[in-house]
């Protein structure tokens, strides 16, 4: 119980422990399967096993075993207990504050809420949301840094910082984005001003506690570029690829040109990602490539991560040809089999079409031998400008190089399932639903169609968007005649 584990005896589940007469079996918040029964003859312990917790078999004796805290905020009880005074003392002050400005409901929220927590510290030794108490529980004074996991690297350790250009000031940006969320809470009455210490750092205090710290980005940013000290390119690749060619054509019938592009790209097996500025055009774009039988799907914020990878890996293995997406074409995408990646809309200056953006979104291409970019721009954007000048020196680079070399470039070769590796026994067992899969096409659309009338008229007016979409990619993949009501 001092360590924050709770008793349940119906659900087992991590971070419990059930009594069986003189038995009692821990399922320890460190282990996914595997349970501790220790049994007792008396007061003593008389034997120890691990057990599976799905079949109750048994694993083996153990001598002796370790369990750690069920939770991380697991501390001593002469902590809680100092902790205990200091939050009632300041939220007497606070309190007194609250009533001078004549804020009754936030001093009887923070009153009421408080004095619950801190009757939970004594009883249980924790309470939810009990990090918000850390300063107090650390003895901490106001405003001095929080502990965190860089406390316990020893002081010659080396820190990795990957896509850099984005990481970093994300860094910088996570202590205000804590601060603007918490001092809500603080001024309603919901947490006392003890809680603004539990945050993240601030960026010069990061700076402060970093060693050596290797920056690795294709785009690196000011900082990076400012405060290295030594900069080590890698342009040349093990393949031999390339950078891809940069086109630039105009916006005026960018649709059509694209949807020659994209015609050529699919007769070779090849792959296309098409990035767009807004939801709403990625949406139309890839409704209009629907209705000309191009094989298409768009990706977005809204879709989960774990829907987001399965969408990849379709478009790697053939379900479909052309990808649009707006901001989550760029950095970790690696797809060999995306020979043309189009930039529509290049000269709206901005974050979507700055140099860091657009040189990401190339660089997709750069995987496949034929690879080729092209923005469709009216007017050559400083942006557009210095992609574009230093995408070609480094293909110059390349080029150089191979040729000195005698090297001819060759496509990446990757396994489809290298990109989510550990989702794989899941993907073992997964069936993609095919057209062979729908014995009967016409029973199976009127199906969908009456669920889609049934939808409608229940109000559920996603749902029917969603089958009627549904029907339209299957009429589509089996040549059926579109009905257009």
């Amino acid at each position: 119980m001092e360590i924050q584990y709770k008793r349940n005896d119906i659900s087992f589940t991590r971070g419990t422990f059930r009594v069986r007469g003189d038995t009692v079996e821990i399922f320890p918040a460190s282990s996914s399967e595997n349970a501790i029964r220790v049994e007792f003859f008396g007061d003593e312990i008389d034997r120890i096993t691990e057990i599976n917790t799905v079949t109750g078999e048994l694993i083996g004796r153990r001598n002796h075993i370790s369990i750690f805290p069920a939770t991380h905020y697991a501390t001593t009880e002469e902590n809680v207990q100092r902790a205990v005074v200091s939050i009632k003392e300041e939220l007497a002050e606070r309190l007194k504050t609250f009533e001078s400005e004549n804020k009754l409901l936030e001093m009887q929220r923070l009153e009421q809420r408080t004095n619950y927590d801190v009757e939970m510290l004594q009883e249980m030794g924790y309470c939810n949301g009990i990090e918000n108490y850390s300063r107090h529980i650390n003895n901490l004074q106001p405003g001095m840094r929080p502990f965190t996991l860089l406390d316990y690297f020893p002081k010659d350790f080396l820190m990795i910082i990957d896509e850099s250009h984005v990481s970093v000031p994300q860094v910088r940006g996570m202590y205000n984005g804590d601060r603007a969320r918490k001092t809500t809470l603080v001024d309603y009455g919901f947490r006392l001003p003890s809680a603004l210490d539990n945050r993240p750092l601030k960026f010069d205090e990061f700076e402060k506690i970093i060693n050596q710290v290797v920056f690795v980005s294709a785009t690196p940013g000011p900082y990076e570029t400012e405060h290295s000290q030594n900069v080590a390119e890698q342009i040349i690749r093990p393949t031999g690829l390339l950078d891809p060619p940069i086109y630039v054509r105009p916006v005026a019938n960018q649709i059509d040109d694209l949807l020659n592009e994209i015609k050529k790209s699919t007769s070779k097996n090849q792959r296309v990602l098409v990035t767009t500025l807004t939801k709403k055009m990625a949406e139309d774009l890839t409704a209009y490539f629907k209705n000309t039988g191009i094989r298409v799907r768009y990706l977005h914020s809204d879709i989960d991560t774990l829907e987001r990878m399965e969408i990849i890996r379709d478009l790697r293995v053939g379900e479909f040809d052309v990808l649009v997406g707006i901001n989550l074409l760029r950095e970790g995408l690696d797809l060999p089999e995306v020979s043309l990646v189009a930039i529509l809309d290049a000269d709206k200056e901005g974050f979507l079409r700055s140099e860091t953006s657009l040189i990401q979104t190339v660089g997709r291409a750069a995987r496949n031998v034929d690879g080729r970019v092209i923005m469709y721009a009216d007017k050559m954007t400083g942006s557009m400008d210095r992609a574009i000048n230093e995408t070609n020196r480094r293909r110059k680079i390349q080029d150089e190089y191979n040729k000195q070399h005698n090297i001819t470039p060759q496509s990446i070769i990757k396994g489809v399932r290298d990109i989510i590796e550990a989702t794989k026994a899941a993907e073992e067992e997964k069936h993609y639903k095919t057209k062979d899969d729908v014995k009967d096409v016409n029973s199976y659309i009127i199906e969908l169609e009456k669920e889609m009338r049934k939808a409608a008229e229940n109000l559920e007016f996603e749902k029917a968007a969603h089958l009627r979409d549904q029907i339209k990619d299957i009429k589509i993949q089996n040549n059926i005649a579109l009905v257009v009501e």
